[in-house]
């Protein structure tokens, strides 16, 4: 593992869940932080805890939907530090309804978020990125890699990422810059809880397909009054 001390890493969604989870093991290594996240109150918090910790953290919020947006963000973070070294596209949104009953309108939110906005980011800091040799880190999801039973957004948005990604690789690798795709399993943060789209009569208890194997699993109970937080990536 090479040594990561200074250097700057960028992650997306970085108020909870991954990437914050990404954010406290990179800091713990002495890397330099930066955390995109829209949920203000949210990256506040994380990014005072960091800081008690030692952390050198800088928090900004974005709404990754918006290019400009993000060009403004990742402007931030070259005056704050200097440069990137590494950026985790890790900000998501999912939805949990039948495709039939989904509006168009929701899956293009959810392609919005994890796929534009995984490229508007990437995009942004991509002249740091090759002036430093540096990496690129996308989280998909076993999703984007097999079918899954009432995702049907969610998971076109990770087949995208795939698609984008695995071939900005071929055209970064002689300049020095890595792409790395990573693909968790079910993974215990508030993407579920916050989907978009839930249908009120969902059952408690649905099938997952991924591939072959089929799993029985108990649904989080749906939000009330809380908005869906667009962040923080997990299956």
């Amino acid at each position: 593992m090479q040594e990561m001390k200074d250097k700057v890493v960028v992650i997306t969604g970085g108020a909870g869940g991954i990437g914050a989870a990404l954010g406290s093991c990179f800091g713990q290594e002495g890397s330099r932080i930066a955390l995109l996240d829209q949920d203000e109150n949210a990256l506040k918090a994380v990014e005072q805890e960091f800081l008690a910790r030692g952390v050198d953290v800088f928090a900004r919020t974005c709404d990754v939907t918006q290019e400009e947006d993000c060009n403004q963000a990742i402007q931030a973070i070259l005056q704050r530090f200097g440069g990137i070294d590494i950026l985790i596209n890790n900000a998501g949104v999912t939805q949990i309804s039948l495709f039939q009953n989904t509006p168009v309108s929701v899956l293009r939110r959810v392609m919005e978020v994890n796929f534009f906005g995984s490229l508007h980011c990437t995009k942004a800091a991509l002249e740091s990125l090759i002036e430093r040799k540096g990496m690129i880190i996308t989280i998909s999801s076993i999703a984007g890699l097999a079918p899954l039973m009432g995702r049907t957004a969610y998971s076109a948005s990770k087949h995208a990422l795939h698609g984008l990604f695995e071939s900005l690789r071929t055209e970064l690798s002689s300049q020095g810059v890595h792409v790395m795709m990573v693909c968790p399993g079910f993974t215990r943060t508030q993407l579920q809880s916050r989907a978009l789209h839930r249908m009120k009569n969902q059952p408690a208890q649905e099938v997952d397909w991924v591939g072959k194997q089929a799993t029985l699993k108990k649904l989080p109970e749906p939000f009330t009054t809380e908005p869906p937080r667009e962040s923080g990536s997990s299956f």
